[in-house]
């Protein structure tokens, strides 16, 4: 298959927002409430109810008027500082009209030509826009009760707040836009926006993929609602190969959208692709016009001030101010639960050295957070000469399966290392005495029977003795 063909992909992803409401109606932004929460019987507990947090609003009966969810607004406001885009003076919602069975008003409460936020980056990829809308009820074509002309709908999901953000076609591979959807993620959570469980829905990527031998564009596809990174990357690549073979085979690409098939690992032609006139936007008249910079909640400063630490941020920190290994950082960065782990023990320690030492531990013999006081004061004990490496790792593993305190692990198992010279030279005089000709090497020039001797020293110390020590001392007597 040649190689002259340059893949160009944007994505658009949407992300349903944390909010206690939903959009336009005061129903409650929860898509899966349970049973129980209903006041059902306790013997059903746990089983999702369809349907329930829903009202005349986002079900689009007829004479129902929405109002604007001011935090979801806030919430799209702060990801456009914290991706340094172009925050609007002046936005609106539009209608975007469509007939599908989850959409019950016959159109859609959308954003069109003044989107909420317009440029910015992350990861170095440039943005369009970001904007908000609403999402459609929760559509179930497949069911074992019923007749496979049958489907389902859960209006749970309608009108939940959804954030859409649209990349500019700058994305040339798969595995870039994958990486870019778990930075958005990412991004999503520190500022506490979205969960985006990709699983649950709550984020979903569409990826418009065009090829061509030229700086021009191909013929765009898009393919739809990839709900996992590993989706994004194989159905991005899947459509690339096709394009390319069937321009290969002199055949026309039609615009279209797809669907992506698990379990075929392919793509399918799901309805000829729509441009933006065949929706019919128009301002939706039962809503108000926003001057944002009218609204004191919507200061720049105001939002700037709100946010957290960003990713690229913590990078920047964890490699500048404490020369972290890159992968030490990416877990701190990307599994918050260890992130805020780790930010508890660093403030209890003092020293790029001494938090090196804390974070490789961490990364390495930590299976699950331990109390940070115990941990740290197995750094502090590592630092002091009173515990090996070795001992370390058997005094975590202890405290991570079984608990208890680090004092009485170590007094009880008799890890304390040995720091006392003249116990260790009586140790170290009995091993030379044995191992004549291991002396003999060394005192020739040879190095390695030095070593030889310190693990002798080791073991009949039973690993307690202070290595640097017992080295000092050899070398001492050898001498």
């Amino acid at each position: 298959m040649s190689s002259d063909y340059i893949p160009t992909i944007g994505l658009e992803i949407h992300a349903e927002l944390s909010t206690k409401t939903k959009m336009f109606c005061d129903s409650k932004n929860d898509t899966a409430p349970t049973l129980e929460e209903v006041g059902v019987p306790t013997d059903n507990v746990g089983k999702e109810r369809p349907n329930t947090n829903i009202c005349p609003v986002c079900m689009g009966y007829p004479g129902s008027l929405p109002v604007i969810n001011k935090e979801a607004v806030r919430q799209v406001l702060r990801l456009g500082v914290a991706v340094g885009g172009e925050i609007a003076n002046y936005t609106e919602f539009d209608r975007k009209n469509y007939f599908y069975p989850d959409i019950p008003k016959g159109y859609q409460i959308s954003q069109y030509k003044h989107p909420l936020v317009r440029g910015g980056s992350i990861s170095g990829i440039e943005l369009t826009r970001v904007h908000l809308e609403e999402d459609t009820a929760k559509s179930s074509h497949e069911n074992s009760k019923l007749k496979n002309e049958n489907s389902l709908l859960d209006f749970n999901r309608a009108g939940v707040p959804l954030m859409e953000l649209v990349t500019e076609p700058v994305i040339h591979d798969a595995e870039t836009a994958s990486r870019f959807a778990k930075e958005f993620q990412l991004l999503l959570i520190y500022l506490g926006a979205s969960e985006a469980n990709m699983e649950k829905g709550e984020m979903r990527v569409e990826a418009n993929i065009s090829v061509s031998k030229d700086d021009k564009f191909g013929t765009k596809v898009e393919v739809k609602n990839l709900n996992s990174f590993k989706a994004v990357e194989k159905a991005i690549k899947f459509e690339v190969e096709r394009h390319i073979e069937l321009l290969e085979k002199g055949e026309k690409i039609v615009q279209e959208t797809r669907g992506w098939d698990e379990n075929k690992e392919e793509t399918f032609s799901q309805r000829t692709k729509e441009d933006s006139h065949d929706y019919r936007y128009f301002p939706d008249p039962d809503l108000p016009k926003l001057f944002i910079k009218e609204i004191s909640e919507f200061d720049t400063k105001t939002l700037e001030d709100s946010l957290p630490e960003l990713p690229w941020e913590k990078r920047k920190r964890y490699k500048q101010d404490l020369d972290l290994r890159d992968e030490d950082i990416e877990i701190y960065v990307r599994d918050t639960e260890w992130g805020s782990y780790f930010e508890e023990v660093i403030s209890k320690l003092e020293g790029q050295g001494s938090i090196k030492l804390a974070s490789n531990y961490i990364t390495s013999d930590l299976k699950k957070p331990i109390p940070v006081e115990e941990f740290v004061e197995v750094i502090h004990m590592l630092e002091r000469g009173e515990l090996s490496s070795r001992g370390a790792k058997d005094v975590l593993k202890i405290i991570s399966e079984e608990g208890g305190s680090v004092k009485t692990i170590v007094e009880s198992k008799g890890l304390l290392q040995k720091s006392d010279t003249g116990e260790l030279e009586k140790i170290a005089t009995k091993i030379i005495e044995a191992n004549q000709k291991a002396v003999e090497e060394y005192k020739k020039g040879n190095m390695a029977p030095l070593q030889f001797l310190i693990g002798q020293g080791m073991k009949e110390t039973r690993g307690s003795a202070n290595p640097e020590l017992l080295k000092k001392i050899f070398q001492k007597l050898l001498e």
